[in-house]
């Protein structure tokens, strides 16, 4: 036992997976109303059973669906639909919730216990566990066994990123790591290399060259900033300098090498003017104004789209201390207080959308990863990687990837505070130091009221 920075004693041996079976202890009524994320309604119960006779179900004859597109991939989810329905009969009614897994997340919440509840959602790697704590979704180890899925062949990290007691409460759909992207051409009418910088120390090297060919109001860094974006970009920068926003519960945000790499963000854009946010980051970068952008790998071919030049992406750069990579982006889950029959139908659509033919067409229509392991290897991704080897970087990259920090993930509302730190240092210039302890209380409060009496 020690004592952690939120001044509580805390079991520092304790494991993820032990976490998360303490929190589930005090899911009933869980309630945020102390954080500034949505809250949630008290009429909710833990009702997340697994115990229905799935052989006795008739699935229902339609569905809802509640997506924000992610990576501009409502034509893909359309035409996913299309190819479900002529397969089974059974429609599906696609809804847009939300432009963002946080709008969405809001719109879920403040639905709950209501009838106007989808039979599928987006549950991103910020919001999964909070649905799970306020027993909003089901577990699918039963309907999936009935259904005869091969859960095994999903990728193991990124099914187990929703696993509780040996049960998963979402599957993986759109599932991401942040990327480096290029402008080819800008690279060499400034007489850089045709790759990406190695490290942020040689990027800062060719920044200068960047901006001299760059438009006067561009950068040589699109940067943006954002709930489920800001802190998860940055994760890559404090990393990459021996930091963190947390080790397990136990807030770094006080250390030195977490200030440092908050000042190196400030530097680089408020100093040097080496990143900017833009109007609309992606846009900007794909309009030429930036030299050079990280992005989500959903992103990729609406960059390859919407770009007028030669395209680039390569790996994070590392910092000081090594590379820095998070795994992101959403899961689709099923809400607990649905119909079996519509929970059946749910899951026959869910086991579709993630097979290995359908996640590879995703990810070839969108850039996100393919989350079953044969799809990898397979004859749509192989095809694809000989055409357009940016596609590849993703998953390559996959193998210098980390779990996220708990404060992040765990923590209700605790992306959101983060972030506005990030913005506080990136918008207005505040120093880092002044940054961090503005949020560490918020962070503090949203630990001991939302997570701490469940451990």
């Amino acid at each position: 036992m020690s004592r952690s920075a939120f001044g509580k004693v805390v079991d520092t041996q304790v494991s993820r997976r032990t976490i998360l079976q303490a929190s589930g202890l005090g899911a009933l009524g869980f309630a945020l109303a102390a954080c500034s994320g949505p809250a949630t309604g008290e009429e909710l119960t833990n009702t997340q059973t697994d115990d229905v006779d799935w052989s006795t179900i008739t699935p229902a004859t339609e569905i809802t669906w509640w997506s924000n597109h992610p990576g501009s991939s409502k034509d893909a989810e359309d035409e996913l639909i299309r190819q479900f329905t002529e397969k089974t009969g059974i429609a599906v009614k696609l809804v847009t919730a939300g432009a963002s897994y946080d709008e969405v997340a809001q719109r879920f919440q403040a639905a709950s216990g209501t009838d106007s509840l989808p039979d599928l959602v987006i549950a991103s790697d910020v919001w999964w566990f909070r649905y799970f704590l306020n027993g909003q979704i089901m577990p699918l180890d039963g309907v999936f066994t009935h259904l005869k899925v091969d859960t095994s062949d999903y990728n193991p990290t990124l099914y187990g990123d929703y696993e509780f007691d040996g049960a998963h409460y979402a599957a993986p759909y759109a599932r991401s790591t942040p990327l480096f992207y290029y402008n080819k051409d800008v690279f060499k009418k400034a007489g850089l290399p045709d790759r990406g910088p190695r490290t942020w120390d040689e990027f800062e090297q060719w920044a200068p060259k960047l901006q001299e060919v760059l438009p006067a109001d561009g950068a040589p860094l699109g940067l943006g900033v954002g709930t489920s974006w800001s802190a998860w970009w940055m994760l890559n920068v404090l990393w990459g300098r021996g930091a963190t926003y947390s080790n397990e519960w136990d807030i770094t945000l006080n250390t030195p090498e977490a200030i440092a790499a908050g000042e190196w963000v400030r530097e680089l854009y408020h100093d040097k003017k080496f990143a900017s946010i833009g109007n609309d980051t992606n846009a900007d970068f794909a309009a030429g104004y930036f030299g050079c952008l990280i992005g989500s790998t959903g992103s990729l071919t609406g960059l390859l789209d919407a770009a007028t030049f030669n395209l680039g992406a390569s790996f994070l750069p590392e910092g000081p201390e090594g590379p820095g990579v998070p795994t992101g982006g959403t899961g689709l889950a099923i809400p607990s207080s649905r119909s079996p029959e519509q929970q059946l139908a749910a899951a026959m659509f869910l086991d579709f959308l993630t097979n290995a033919e359908s996640t590879a067409f995703f990810s070839k229509s969108t850039g996100y990863m393919p989350v079953r392991t044969s799809a990898t290897t397979g004859p749509t991704m192989t095809a694809l990687y000989d055409e357009i080897p940016l596609y590849r970087v993703a998953i390559d990259q996959l193998a210098i990837t980390r779990s996220q920090d708990w404060v992040r993930v765990f923590v209700p509302s605790g992306d959101q505070i983060l972030s506005e730190g990030i913005e506080q240092i990136v918008l207005k210039n505040t120093p880092a130091q002044q940054a961090w302890e503005s949020i560490t209380p918020r962070l503090d409060r949203a630990f001991t009221e939302n997570v701490e009496p469940y451990l």
